[in-house]
């Protein structure tokens, strides 16, 4: 391997392995080949108040599975008084996924959904033909020191499902499917894995799954999906023996069967599922038409989008093109 080809992998989790000695030139170059499709770095976005880390969508990859967009947010403090507040904004043909590690956010949509969600319990909001939703610290959490921490994530509609009717729905942490195995803790958010099925509506094929490792211990990763990624919500986490860099999304390479262990304690989150093709994405406006995406872009400057109860404000239309900053959850 040159110079110049190691100098590519610098800001890699095998660049480091190498740097240690932990794996041998030619294994780096079959892990690269064999295991990992891509290694993608977030983008640090700034919401308002909290920082986001952004892996999807990527400058090299726009989707894994359905999963079109990816946030981990915080983890955030707000001082008494303060706290999140994304003001109402329009979503076309997918569906958001709140999943909080730390926190609490009021949700309220234009289908009339006012939900408060807490640690390990799954909001989803299908958007379908259109919705409007707001997210906000509730009012009895500003009175003290507010946290917030979780992933955020936009699911791409199959075709014959990006016009349906808009519907929310809450899920609480004790209604999804939590086990131990080994030392380690899975709690399946949405999907199928391990023999076992979220009770979360779905709409394609996928895999979404909260896992955390006790020190030294691991799991195996079927290639049972034809995309699959792994986040390393922590440090401590290792893919075939190899260190994954905390806050890193590592794309497996489709139908590979991999081990993710723990050098300490450590968290990871995994997504995936079968693609379901090409998607444009302007803004919070998500389709497999662009002209889809310029019909959503006219109705919200001219609010024909439903408005929101008990909400007032909203985030206008961005110029041209939106900012990365400009989308919110």
């Amino acid at each position: 391997m040159t110079d110049i080809a190691i100098a590519l992998y610098q800001d890699s989790f095998l660049y480091n392995a190498l740097l240690t000695y932990t794996i041998s030139v030619p294994n780096f170059i079959n892990i690269m080949r064999d295991t990992i499709q891509h290694l993608i770095e977030p983008h640090i976005q700034d919401l308002g108040g909290f920082q986001a880390r952004r892996l999807l969508p990527s400058d090299v990859l726009a989707l894994v599975g359905p999963f079109i967009f990816f946030d981990h947010l915080g983890p955030a403090v707000f001082p008494p008084g303060r706290g999140v507040d994304v003001r109402p904004h329009p979503h076309i043909n997918l569906a958001t996924v709140t999943y909080l590690f730390e926190g609490v956010l009021l949700h309220r949509d234009s289908v009339g959904s006012v939900q408060e969600i807490r640690p390990g319990a799954v909001n989803w909001m299908t958007a379908g033909r259109g919705i409007v939703h707001s997210e906000r610290t509730p009012d009895d959490e500003r009175s003290k020191e507010a946290i917030l921490h979780g992933i955020q994530t936009w699911i791409a509609l199959p075709d014959e499902y990006e016009e349906t009717d808009p519907w929310f729905r809450h899920h609480p942490a004790t209604q999804l499917p939590a086990w131990e195995d080994a030392g380690v803790s899975f709690t399946l958010i949405a999907g199928e894995a391990y023999g076992r099925t979220s009770p979360v509506q779905i709409f394609s094929p996928m895999i979404y799954l909260d896992v955390q490792l006790t020190p030294g211990k691991q799991f195996t990763l079927p290639g049972n999906y034809s995309e699959q990624a792994v986040y390393s919500v922590t440090e401590g986490l290792l893919i075939d023996g190899v260190p994954l860099e905390q806050h890193r999304l590592a794309v497996i390479t489709s139908g590979t069967e991999v081990n993710i262990s723990a050098s300490g304690k450590a968290r990871c989150i995994v997504i995936g599922g079968e693609p379901v093709g090409e998607r444009h994405k302007w803004w919070n406006f998500v389709s497999s038409r662009h002209s889809r995406i310029e019909q959503a872009k006219l109705d919200w400057r001219e609010g024909r989008f439903a408005e929101v109860p008990q909400e007032t404000e909203f985030i206008p239309l961005p110029e041209e093109p939106p900012s990365q900053a400009e989308q919110p959850l």
